[in-house]
């Protein structure tokens, strides 16, 4: 079954979009854990296209064209299997990010602002083995945050601050059949809280949410695989509020948000297989910030992967549709709005 499963990560790496739960990028890395081979190295990247736009807004009638920026992400990671109980691996990836850019001139409220926020992130693992079955897993990851704002409605406000580097922590555990390919992962990951000074040096905080996810995979015929996530993030307690802004939060996060993906993966020979996946996020019906213009998703993705003894390359696609939404104060009407993404694995086992 591990030619299958190579096949399913590239389309996690194709899914690595803004889309998903505010402003993730990346889903839980810690299964780098779990990947064949006492040494194991990776680097991903993936290009993302969205098209995002309000039609219309209570202001005026016309459209906002839009508003998002093509964006790219990485990611690296290495795992070494120590002795037979005892494995580490190190991941450094982009997990959350915004490139918002509205065009000048067309009239919509908010014409002409831009934002952009960056994080990164380095996060060390070990886990251990306690019998062919059962297994757990924690480490420490070292995130950074950045970012600027550039608002032109309803009053003209800057802001640029520079990386703030905070501490958080991942648990889980996982129960494993080897035999019929059967693995069942827990995750979690703790909130990171960063702080940064408005342009008074009034101090304001941003958090990153604590989430949880599960991950099961199983074979369910000669080499087929089924596979899928449910991951749930406090997205309530996200938002950008510098104190010097008076109309308030930039970015919202006023409900919690769960994502799933179902997908399953066929091996055709020794050497290629592919998978097809399905992902939705629910619709809260919330009003969001005008630098969010969406409100849950579903996806369609396919992927093909080459695999040999040494190496093994995966690459996906992914056509995300993405939910109507309402954004503050304005009600900007975001509709038929939608995202691409490609993305690219190129893995290495000694």
């Amino acid at each position: 079954m591990k030619k299958i499963t190579l096949a399913a990560a590239s389309l996690g790496i194709a899914a690595t979009t803004a889309q998903a739960g505010e402003i993730q990028r990346a889903p839980d890395v810690s299964q780098i854990l779990y990947e064949n081979g006492k040494t194991y190295l990776e680097f991903s990247a993936s290009v993302v296209t969205p098209d995002v736009r309000a039609s219309s807004s209570a202001l005026g009638a016309s459209g906002s064209g839009n508003m998002t920026a093509r964006f790219q992400n990485y990611a690296v990671g290495f795992k070494q299997q120590i002795n037979e109980k005892l494995t580490y691996a190190i991941v450094a990836n982009q997990p959350y990010g915004a490139n918002v850019d509205y065009a000048r001139a067309t009239g919509y409220p908010f014409a002409g602002s831009n934002a952009e926020l960056d994080v990164f992130a380095t996060t060390g693992y070990l886990k251990y083995q306690f019998d062919e079955n059962f297994s757990a897993y924690g480490g420490l990851r070292v995130q950074g945050m950045k970012g600027n704002l550039n608002i032109t409605f309803p009053i003209a406000y800057a802001l640029n601050v520079d990386y703030d580097w905070q501490m958080g922590y991942v648990i889980g555990g996982a129960y494993e059949r080897r035999d019929i390919a059967l693995k069942v992962a827990l995750t979690y990951e703790s909130e990171i809280e960063h702080g940064f000074s408005d342009n008074t040096g009034t101090p304001f905080e941003v958090k990153t949410p604590q989430a949880v996810t599960l991950h099961v995979q199983s074979g369910i015929a000669a080499a087929t695989l089924l596979f899928g996530s449910i991951r749930w993030q406090e997205w309530t307690e996200f938002q950008i509020a510098p104190q010097d802004f008076t109309p308030g939060a930039i970015a919202l996060g006023r409900s919690d948000i769960w994502s799933y993906e179902i997908g399953v993966g066929r091996r055709f020979n020794e050497n290629w297989s592919g998978a097809l996946t399905l992902g939705y996020e629910e619709d809260q019906d919330d009003i969001v910030g005008n630098l969010s213009g969406k409100d849950g998703y579903v996806s369609y993705g396919v992927g093909v992967s080459y695999a040999t003894e040494s190496w093994e390359l995966s690459t996906g696609i992914r056509y995300i549709a993405l939910g109507d939404a309402v954004s503050q104060g304005i009600n900007g009407n975001f509709t038929s709005n939608d995202a691409i993404a490609v993305g690219m694995k190129l893995g290495f086992r000694f």
